[in-house]
């Protein structure tokens, strides 16, 4: 009878004990996993967010190196990711949008952190963006706008880079303003023959639109307008082109971008002509090519597009990464430099 009475007391002691750890009477958590429980996790949009304590990968297709704008903002943006720290995966795609889409691809496949894009064209990349996005990895425009099928905006994070409509509407605005200076005063009719960039791309659809809706209803008409790609070569070209044809109607150059105006600046020399004089010309960028034009008297005027974005692009990467929110359009702050401020403004240059 003593023998089963210490048999029970024993069964009873080792329910007791169980029914303690039943109860939830466990060993605490470590006080860093308790906090990460109760952290709300930090993600970017459409994306989850990459861990900071590691180094970010980032794969960025640039459109190529076609002009001195291009040189510098593939510098300025490989500066900025080198100071942070970053992994970057770069790719040249040499002005071909298949190039690029092979690009992308080839960053999905490496599972970069993030993937930046300066898009050649607006259109074609509804199926690699969405490859991007299946992949999970945020998407960031740079420089350029994307058009998708759908018209939706959700399958890039952020655009970082420049207003070209501003842009296009500013120096408009400009020659509007200075018609008396460019010595188109008594002309009812003024011919302005237009440099367009690579047929397609935002800067050109946007600078075409917004200069030609600054100047409506007033003498200056577009009387010609082919690409130029924004080649210096290719501009040359086509104003050689122009002057064969056309030679003394030609009022006003409007060239998308500085390196257009360059290379029209040599094909007006050697036709013999004074280009700023006999044909006025006025560009977008604000090169230091363009400045030396303009102390020269060659070009009359540089509207501003900063190539400078790398810092912006970094500190967006870095905010994504840390899951908080960004701006959906960010624009760098540009001006108009007509030439007679470029002596003055050409020392404070950065590109």
């Amino acid at each position: 009878m003593k023998k089963m009475s210490k048999f029970l007391a024993l069964i009873v002691a080792v329910v007791f004990v169980f029914s303690l750890v039943g109860c939830g009477t466990a060993p605490a958590a470590p006080a860093a996993d308790a906090a990460k429980a109760e952290a709300p996790k930090a993600e970017a949009p459409k994306a989850e967010a990459a861990k900071p304590d590691k180094k970010l990968v980032v794969g960025f297709a640039q459109i190529g190196a076609e002009s001195e704008w291009r040189t510098a903002n593939t510098n300025s943006i490989k500066a900025a990711a080198e100071k942070a720290g970053f992994d970057l995966k770069f790719s040249d795609a040499q002005q071909k949008q298949e190039n690029q889409i092979k690009a992308l691809r080839s960053f999905i496949a490496q599972k970069v952190d993030f993937i930046a894009l300066a898009p050649v064209v607006e259109t074609g990349w509804d199926t690699v963006l969405k490859e991007i996005a299946d992949a999970k990895i945020p998407l960031i425009l740079v420089d350029r706008s994307i058009k998708t099928s759908d018209g939706k905006d959700d399958l890039w994070v952020t655009r970082v880079g420049e207003n070209f409509y501003e842009e296009g509407k500013n120096l408009g605005a400009w020659v509007k303003d200075n018609t008396e200076k460019l010595g188109f005063k008594d002309k009812k009719a003024i011919n302005v023959y237009q440099l367009e960039g690579t047929v397609g791309s935002g800067p050109a659809i946007d600078r075409a639109k917004s200069f030609a809706e600054a100047l409506a209803g007033t003498a200056y008409k577009v009387v010609k307008s082919q690409t130029g790609d924004f080649t210096r070569a290719k501009g040359q070209e086509v104003m050689e082109s122009w002057l064969k044809s056309d030679k003394g109607q030609i009022d006003l150059v409007f060239a998308h971008n500085d390196d257009m105006a360059l290379g029209a600046i040599q094909a007006i020399k050697a036709a013999g002509l004074k280009p700023g004089v006999d044909i006025k010309l006025v560009s977008i960028d604000g090169v230091k090519g363009a400045f030396e034009a303009m102390i020269a008297g060659e070009l009359n005027c540089s509207a501003e597009c900063s190539p400078l974005t790398g810092p912006v692009l970094v500190d967006t990467i870095n905010k994504l990464a840390k899951g908080e929110k960004v701006e959906k359009l960010t624009y760098a702050k540009e001006g108009v430099f007509p030439a007679e401020v470029a002596k003055e403004t050409m020392p404070s240059r950065q590109y």
